[in-house]
């Protein structure tokens, strides 16, 4: 059976259902090909924190009980790995085991570089660096402020990188083009309800802030949604946000209750992985900004997130980044550019509900199954999957 190793944030940002997932669809969906996958995950001392917050040790911290909980409840404990700096501490497979496995590797399959241990690094016949942040990526890089060397392919979700209307920069690396994965047998379609309320999981102001390149700015998530906030005024219907946002933002925060949107806390709803996905899939359909980087360079970026919402047949109502121009699908996932247009496709999705979900379920069985997804990854990079799968992962 071939290896794979897959290396990512988990620990590194506990109590994150969203992020949680994104890692899991690709590990779940290289299991289910055939692979023997195996998920390692460096941590620094100064990550480690207790339950309020404060620095703690590795062995007491939370991260590593987030860690641990959600790989248990997945059945990937015994093939997992935490390393606190570079391996000085660890749970899970040893490090002499861990550095074995790397070097019997068919892949390495790094989320935004995360892994950088020189010793495991060494091991896998391909490495494969995967950008799920367009835009933050490739402009760090342009501008000598990440480094990403060290990988043999390069993939990224930015459909639109490299293209002529795309304002992100390549520099000397060849992009590859991929989607988020679902495992669909995992996200089965949620049950029938009513259109009830837009819902969706964010942060206020993301983990990074704005960047300049070629006399431009390009703006985070908060400068965008603030475009919108009169939404729930223009519309009957419910827009409900599991919102991360900073006490020092409490004008922002007065501001979208004010205009009607309900606010609850993402750590009380949406703090694990199966908190998560019931929290999409007892939404009506989904309603989301993106980061103005994703949107202003035509990123062509579409969110794991969205693509999770789609599976369980809740329709989507996103900003446009360019990702929509590439779908040949009549419905389920809506994209706007003005607040008009936004209210516009609430109306939409409303009046044709039942439609829109049934399209969603299409649309994520037509272009996000991670049979479909991961088997034209493998292809691109030449690696043959250990067995056919008859069926897609569940209709």
């Amino acid at each position: 059976m071939a290896d794979i190793i897959v290396s990512g944030a988990l620990a590194n940002k506990p109590f994150n259902g969203g992020n949680a997932w994104s890692r899991l669809g690709w590990v779940l969906g290289f299991k289910r090909l055939g692979f023997d996958v195996f998920f390692v995950e460096q941590i620094s001392r100064a990550q480690c924190v207790d339950r309020h917050g404060a620095n703690t040790t590795f062995a007491d911290s939370v991260n590593l009980a987030y860690f641990r909980s959600t790989l248990d409840e997945f059945g990937l404990s015994n093939a997992a790995a935490l390393i606190c700096e570079n391996g000085q501490e660890a749970w899970g497979t040893p490090m002499m085991e861990l550095l074995a496995r790397s070097q019997r590797a068919e892949l390495l399959f790094n989320f935004g570089g995360h892994l950088n241990h020189p010793g495991i690094m060494a091991g896998p016949a391909r490495r494969l660096y995967y950008d799920d942040d367009p835009g933050f990526t490739q402009f760090w890089h342009a501008l000598g402020e990440k480094e990403v060397a060290g990988h043999d392919h390069y993939f990224t979700i930015g459909r639109n990188i490299g293209s002529p209307d795309c304002e992100i920069p390549c520099a000397d690396i060849r992009w590859e083009h991929t989607r988020p994965p679902v495992v669909l047998e995992r996200w089965p379609v949620g049950s029938p309800r009513a259109l009830d309320r837009f819902t969706t999981v964010a942060s206020w102001r993301g983990a990074y802030g704005p960047i300049e390149f070629g006399g431009k700015r390009y703006g985070a998530k908060v400068h965008e949604f603030r475009k919108f906030i009169e939404l729930p005024r223009r519309c009957p219907h419910g827009f409900e946000v599991a919102l991360d946002i900073h006490p020092a933002d409490r004008k922002d925060l007065d501001a979208l209750v004010g205009h009607g949107w309900r606010i609850v806390k993402p750590r009380e709803v949406a703090a694990s992985p199966q908190a998560y996905q019931r929290y999409l899939q007892a939404s009506g359909a989904e309603f989301s900004v993106a980061q103005g980087i994703y949107v202003d360079s035509r990123s062509g970026w579409v969110s794991d997130r969205t693509v999770r919402y789609l599976a369980s047949g809740r329709p989507a109502l996103v900003q446009d980044t360019g990702f929509r121009d590439h779908l040949a699908a009549a419905g389920g996932l809506v994209t706007f550019r003005t607040l008009d247009e936004a209210v516009e496709g609430a109306e939409e999705i409303a009046g044709n509900y039942e439609k829109h979900c049934v399209a969603a379920r299409r649309l994520a069985e037509d272009y996000f199954d991670s049979d479909q997804v991961i088997g034209e990854l493998l292809a691109k990079i030449g690696l043959s999957v250990p067995r056919v799968n008859q069926s897609p992962s569940s209709r």
